[in-house]
């Protein structure tokens, strides 16, 4: 059973959707744009009898409610990420970052070394080589030539670009995460949020040195149709990472959508190794 709520966080009101017994492993949820944690129904369902499964909303999307003159950075979405970590009273737990959740794990594993369990990262990136030419040229575009990502054909080719099997994506995805973007201010804020990412290219060297200081147990999972994150990003955490667990997928950026079982079956197994 899927539970839906919302706490307090520092004046930012965060939804979240929870499942699992309160005593078994802690999954923290973190996911990407232009998407909420409705990306992770899925897996919800999947692990759930398995694990204390947790995805919030990052501030800007979804349901969570941010306070008039919230500054949208990925500084501040790890802010109230950390603030949300403390609030749940979550002492130890494995998180999975995929896109803009992984910068946002990434600093919250660097504020939090001891409750970090192991690292999932899918599509997400930590390394330059992991930039595609498109990737590149939205860490220069400006607010102009951004928007037009926020616009439906944007946001459904995010989820169709590289799929195996475009049929096997559920519309109601990108139908969804458009009904979001469209709420007023909404586009704004994701137009903040994107003129901000260069500031986690700029940690890509401090990430893989807490990488290589703590070697966090990590399973990377990686669709190589991905036109933002290559797969040369993915292969990049073996450098830091020797014992990390890499997997290769043929799918696009949102890789859950078209590979949860296969996905499914690689997370019971790698935090099943790690917690026995």
């Amino acid at each position: 059973m899927i539970a839906h709520r919302f706490v307090e966080v520092d004046g930012v009101r965060v939804f979240y959707r929870e499942t699992g017994s309160a005593d078994a492993p802690v999954l923290l949820l973190l996911h990407g744009f232009p998407s909420a944690s409705h990306q992770f129904r899925g897996l919800l369902g999947a692990l759930g009898d398995r694990y204390r499964m947790i995805a919030p909303d990052l501030p800007g999307f979804g349901r969570t409610e941010t306070p008039e003159g919230f500054a949208f950075t990925f500084e501040r979405l790890a802010d109230i990420t950390e603030g949300f970590v403390k609030e749940l009273g979550l002492e130890r737990f494995f998180v999975y970052g995929f896109d803009y959740g992984l910068p946002t794990a990434l600093r919250l594993a660097g504020r939090l070394p001891e409750r970090i369990a192991g690292l999932i990262a899918q599509n997400g990136n930590a390394y330059a080589e992991g930039l595609s030419e498109m990737a590149h040229g939205l860490l220069t575009a400006t607010p102009d030539q951004i928007r037009p990502v926020l616009e439906p054909e944007g946001t459904r080719r995010q989820y169709l670009t590289g799929a195996a099997d475009p049929d096997r994506i559920d519309p109601d995805s990108w139908l969804l995460d458009q009904h979001y973007l469209d709420l007023p201010g909404r586009k704004d804020i994701q137009v903040e949020l994107a003129l901000d990412y260069p500031s986690n290219v700029a940690l890509y060297p401090t990430w893989q040195a807490w990488l290589r200081a703590h070697q966090p147990p990590t399973l990377v999972v990686w669709g190589t149709e991905d036109p933002f994150f290559l797969v040369p990003g993915a292969r990049a955490y073996l450098r830091d990472l020797p014992d990390a667990e890499l997997h290769l997928l043929p799918t696009g950026h949102f890789a859950l959508e078209e590979c949860l079982s296969e996905i499914s079956a690689l997370i019971t197994r790698f935090i099943e190794r790690t917690t026995s």
